[in-house]
């Protein structure tokens, strides 16, 4: 039954391992329940209710992770993502002057291209022609950035007016316990602990309250209502091209977050062959796809598959089993939101820079000796934490690569498949665009 439901082998996998998977991996996402309300208390004024966001991200996260869990089988976690969040308020809403129910309107329609370009295996094709050493390099940035994330989010790496970023005063409460957490995941993880990166977070979350990182505001809460933003769309301005602008600009970055998380997170997951092909990627990419076109339709930003998911990947999650478990966990928060919302970001953080550890292990498969492939995957790497973006690294990684092998001869060019020559043409437009926009020539 369960292997039917969700791709679990008893001969191969355990219960209990798998639950602790989505534990694990639940406990590093759930920040999003208490950041994405935060976003969008910018449009509480223009009559997107806060209070209505938290459970449309709650209810975005349930239905997308369970969608992965039934129909892909895979260990991923979905919700409403960062990035394309504050593009939705900030941008789209702030910026251009547009209403919320404006972009509600481009999510859904972004969600339906998304569809359409799964049933025609348009997003497969590219995720196939991404070249090994690109798809380890993806995995690596990925590590990287979460790392960063992980360090931020814990407050051990703050902000500098001089340097950009900087390491935490040592009066700072939250790194000194972000530190605490990293020694302490860091030694059950040395130790082989089972759950050592749930039990870190856990004992991380007490050592914090007699510090005064750690505060509880209550245990039990109603759901608010969705009533408000439910099915919220406005049709009157899909034609225009200011909707067309924001409805690519939704699908570029969504696209290219979700396919370079599901790379990393395959590679380290062992969910990808011989020949760099990912097990059952249609379903992956349809599952967060469908994801993203419900959650527009509970009043949601952009779902997507979450980073993550690599930590219960970590801990050894491996099916859909993990995926049901995050859900439930997301079901859970909806009444018990003010008890995971306590979990600070120095008991979590750690927990992702211990993941980015593991998620560096894929470097070893790209070649150093052959600069054709070292100098894309280089940058790949490198621009993902810097640029605070998957889909910028590997934009420039992708146009690097096509242009070192394509004009450095000695038969470099064959290595560039028909789509990545497409995707850099492509690329290379949107930067172009970008650039003329922000010139005030476009």
């Amino acid at each position: 039954m369960l292997k039917k439901l969700f791709g679990f082998d008893s001969s191969v996998h355990q219960i209990r391992t798998e639950i602790i998977a989505g534990i694990t991996t639940f406990l590093t996402m759930a920040y999003i329940l208490a950041v994405n309300p935060g976003i969008f208390s910018a449009l509480n004024d223009q009559g997107m209710p806060t209070s209505s966001v938290f459970t449309a991200t709650a209810l975005a996260a349930i239905l997308g992770t369970l969608v992965m869990a039934c129909w892909a089988k895979k260990p991923f976690g979905l919700a409403p993502g960062m990035g394309l969040n504050a593009f939705f308020v900030f941008t789209v809403c702030l910026g251009m002057g547009y209403s919320w129910q404006f972009a509600l309107t481009a999510i859904f329609i972004e969600g339906i291209i998304f569809i359409l370009l799964s049933i025609f295996k348009v997003r497969e094709l590219i995720v196939d022609s991404i070249p090994n050493s690109m798809k380890a390099a993806i995995s690596v940035g990925i590590g990287l950035y979460i790392a960063f994330i992980g360090l931020r989010n814990a407050g051990i790496i703050v902000n500098s007016e001089s340097t950009a970023v900087t390491l935490f005063s040592l009066t700072d409460r939250s790194g000194i316990l972000g530190l605490i957490g990293i020694f302490i995941t860091g030694l059950l993880v040395v130790l082989n602990i089972k759950g050592g990166i749930l039990w870190g977070i856990l004992a991380t979350t007490l050592i914090g309250i007699p510090m005064g990182v750690t505060t509880f505001n209550g245990v039990i809460s109603t759901p608010p209502s969705i009533a408000p933003i439910f099915l919220q769309f406005q049709w009157g301005q899909i034609f225009t091209w200011d909707m067309v602008i924001v409805v690519f600009t939704f699908l570029f970055i969504d696209m290219f977050d979700t396919i370079g998380t599901v790379v990393g997170v395959s590679m380290k997951a062992g969910m990808v062959d011989e020949d760099g092909k990912i097990d059952k990627i249609g379903r992956i990419l349809m599952a967060d796809a469908v994801a993203t076109t419900a959650g527009s339709c509970l009043g949601a930003s952009t779902t997507t598959t979450y980073i993550e998911s690599a930590s219960g990947v970590g801990e050894g999650g491996r099916t859909g089993l993990t995926a049901l478990v995050i859900a439930a966990c997301f079901a859970l928060s909806l009444f018990f939101s003010p008890l995971f919302l306590a979990i600070p970001g120095a008991a979590t953080g750690p927990a992702l820079v211990i993941v980015g550890v593991m998620m560096c292990s894929s470097i070893t498969k790209i070649d150093w000796n052959d600069y054709s492939e070292a100098i894309p995957a280089f940058l790949t790497m490198l621009l993902m934490p810097l640029c605070y973006s998957i889909s910028e690294g590997i934009m420039i990684g992708v146009i690097v690569f096509v242009i070192l092998n394509g004009v450095s001869g000695h038969g470099r060019a064959k290595k560039i498949s028909v789509t990545m020559w497409v995707l850099a043409v492509l690329f290379l437009i949107r930067y172009l665009v970008n650039g003329l926009r922000a010139a005030g020539l476009f």
